[in-house]
């Protein structure tokens, strides 16, 4: 084979004359892309003002967690319009069903946003869930602080340890205001929080009763006993069933765990003592939102 005279080795692609053009036009490719700009020597934004998105200023990025919340579904929309849940804009397909004009109407004289929308639209609004041509845009949710759930000579608390679906938070909420309880308080990090799915599953309550996070649970609960609480961890060890709990009928917070993982370790651990639910049937546990209806029960029933 030939050799070629004069020829060194290849030179790496860095060093080449393209190469600092190609890697901004992918800098600019990517911002476009995502919405963030891609940060350069001395973390200058690499995407130029005319390539930049617009609106968007130099360095900005894109927010997280602002998607819109939607509660999708007929009887759901209809019967989050009737709690008065706080509502941002009506999408609607057509108002041919019933329940769909209910729901035109209910925002009509709340003065909710009415916006036509095709099925395609309407998919891509709700990722592909099901919304039976309906879905109701929520408000972002205005969480409560702790304390605000002091209410009242014998205050009845929630409190939600290790829940992560959504679903189940709903139920509890809905459990918690059917029972006569103050308030639900969750942890602020990984947990549940309020979302559309909660909103769903609560069946509208989440606007008569307030929801507050705790930036540490067993911090709060601490503070709770202290402001005169007794505290009791919902758990398959406990000792004492619900219905035999006669401190409940004080100020009173009753902890909600996970169904598989139950209360973490520093929350059992803070709580004055730990009751349960007899369960003579073969189920080993129950939905934590099952649980939880069931003992709010016997608490509001040794509250009467």
């Amino acid at each position: 084979m030939a050799k070629h005279k004069g020829k060194g080795p290849t030179p790496k692609a860095e060093d080449r004359h393209w190469h600092g053009k190609r890697q901004k036009a992918r800098a600019v490719k990517s911002s476009k892309r995502t919405g963030t700009p891609t940060l350069g020597p001395g973390g200058r934004d690499q995407t130029s003002s005319e390539n930049r998105p617009a609106g968007r200023p130099a360095g900005a990025r894109r927010a997280t967690g602002e998607v819109p919340e939607l509660i999708t579904g007929r009887n759901a929309v209809v019967e989050a319009l009737r709690a008065g849940v706080p509502g941002t804009a009506l999408y609607v397909m057509s108002s041919t069903d019933e329940r769909v004009r209910e729901a035109i109407q209910i925002a009509a004289d709340r003065r909710i946003p009415l916006l036509e929308t095709g099925k395609n639209e309407l998919d891509r609004l709700t990722d592909g869930a099901v919304h039976q041509g309906i879905a109701l845009q929520v408000k972002p949710y205005r969480y409560a602080h702790p304390d605000d759930l002091l209410k009242g000579k014998a205050p009845l608390i929630v409190a939600v340890d290790g829940i992560t679906d959504p679903r189940n938070l709903g139920a509890i909420v809905r459990s918690a205001s059917a029972f006569g309880a103050t308030g639900v308080v969750v942890p602020e990090r990984r947990a549940a929080g309020v979302t559309a799915g909660a909103w769903k599953s609560s069946a509208g309550t989440l606007a008569n009763i307030p929801v507050a996070q705790a930036t540490n649970l067993s911090r709060q609960l601490k503070a709770y006993q202290k402001a005169g609480c007794f505290v009791a961890g919902l758990d398959a060890a406990g000792g004492v069933t619900v219905a035999d709990l006669e401190l409940a009928s004080g100020p009173f917070v009753l902890v909600v765990g996970s169904e598989g993982k139950g209360l973490g370790r520093l929350v059992a651990d803070t709580c004055d003592m730990l009751v349960t639910i007899p369960m003579p049937g073969r189920a080993e546990s129950l939905n934590a939102g099952v649980a939880a209806g069931i003992a709010l029960y016997e608490i509001s029933r040794l509250r009467a």
